[in-house]
């Protein structure tokens, strides 16, 4: 206690406190681990109280925390109780565990304060959000800012929470008050909404508890020659297509068995051919491959003039009827000049688009 004191009489010099080697870091997580301490050893002696002046007054212990007017009514109660005086002995531990109570009471106090008055410089983003007195609230129950960020949200949002003993009643409607709750934007907040405005604000308090890494300097990559796999697509099928092996290197890298292949200075110099270009093989030159849009086109073109294929070379002839002459004998290939039309598609078809009504039956 007299390093909080001194701490709290000097002055703070307003450095963000980052690194866990500082003595006043490590003064704050004290202060923590003590108040823990402290409000077991206040259990402690309350129970002690309690039990040694029910003798007294047996109606004080049901009573919960009450305004200044009504603790007039029970002090007025207390003269009339039907309760036993106390020994002088027990009257006198009574008093002085009073007394040491209050001292740890006060002893509380001062730690809490000296770390909300730390709060801004150790955890500026979770004061911003639940303010310095919550914070350090906060931080005190769950021992350190390290712990705080690494506890979950539910945890978080019930650390202060004490319930009240209903005397066998149901405790699942019983409500809490939490640290969450002293906030300034959930006293704001309507009731029907404070549920959720409490979960939200543990969520962020967390993320504002934890210490974002510094931004350094990201190192390359390690240098992989392996080729990595593709993705199958369009774009990566036309290239695969594009830089195939073709037939002709693929003769070039086979080797006939017993059979010496020939190069390109002759002798067994220069470049092998393979198989490309042997007795036997057939082909010196491999055709290029067509693609399949052009296969497509010369095959609908194709359908139906296999007939005529047989008499391309010769005369076509037809009758036709006319009103003047009767029968006249017309050569069909007399119409087209060798040229094609570049307007109309040989392989497409005329669509017909059905015109739809107006509302005015136009």
């Amino acid at each position: 206690m007299q390093k909080v004191e001194d701490a709290i009489i000097s002055e703070n010099k307003g450095d963000v406190i980052v690194e866990e080697d500082d003595h006043e870091y490590k003064l704050i997580v004290d202060c923590n681990a003590l108040s823990v301490e402290i409000e077991d050893e206040i259990a402690i002696i309350h129970n002690f109280i309690r039990d040694k002046y029910r003798l007294k007054f047996p109606e004080l212990d049901s009573l919960e925390l009450l305004p200044s007017a009504i603790i007039m009514v029970v002090s007025v109660t207390a003269s009339t109780t039907s309760g036993k005086p106390l020994p002088e002995d027990v009257l006198q531990r009574t008093l002085e565990a009073c007394d040491r109570t209050l001292a740890l009471d006060s002893s509380k106090k001062k730690m809490v304060d000296f770390v909300e008055s730390r709060m801004n410089d150790i955890a500026p983003n979770l004061s911003g959000v639940v303010g310095s007195a919550v914070a350090a609230k906060l931080m005190c129950s769950a021992d350190g800012l390290s712990l705080l960020a690494n506890m979950t949200a539910d945890n978080v949002r019930n650390l202060g929470g004490k319930r009240k003993n209903l005397a066998g009643f149901s405790t699942a409607n019983a409500s809490r008050f939490c640290y969450i709750e002293e906030t300034d934007i959930c006293q704001s907040t309507p009731p029907s909404l404070r549920v959720k405005v409490c979960t939200m604000l543990a969520n962020k308090a967390i993320l504002a508890a934890q210490l974002p890494p510094a931004r350094l300097p990201k190192p390359l990559p390690v240098p992989d020659f392996r080729s990595k796999k593709q993705r199958g697509g369009i774009r990566h099928s036309k290239r695969k297509d594009r830089y195939q092996i073709t037939d002709a290197q693929k003769l070039r890298n086979r080797v006939k068995f017993g059979v010496p292949e020939e190069s390109w200075l002759g002798d067994g110099l220069g470049v092998g051919c393979g198989m490309l270009g042997q007795a036997g093989s057939g082909k010196l030159r491999v055709s290029a491959r067509q693609n399949k849009k052009i296969e497509k086109i010369s095959k609908v073109k194709s359908y139906g003039s296999s007939g005529a294929a047989a008499t391309s070379g010769l005369m076509s002839s037809s009758f036709a009827f006319t009103p003047v002459q009767g029968i006249e004998l017309s050569n069909p290939q007399a119409y087209s000049d060798g040229t094609q039309s570049t307007y109309f598609s040989e392989t497409g078809t005329f669509s017909k688009i059905k015109r739809q009504k107006s509302l005015f039956g136009v």
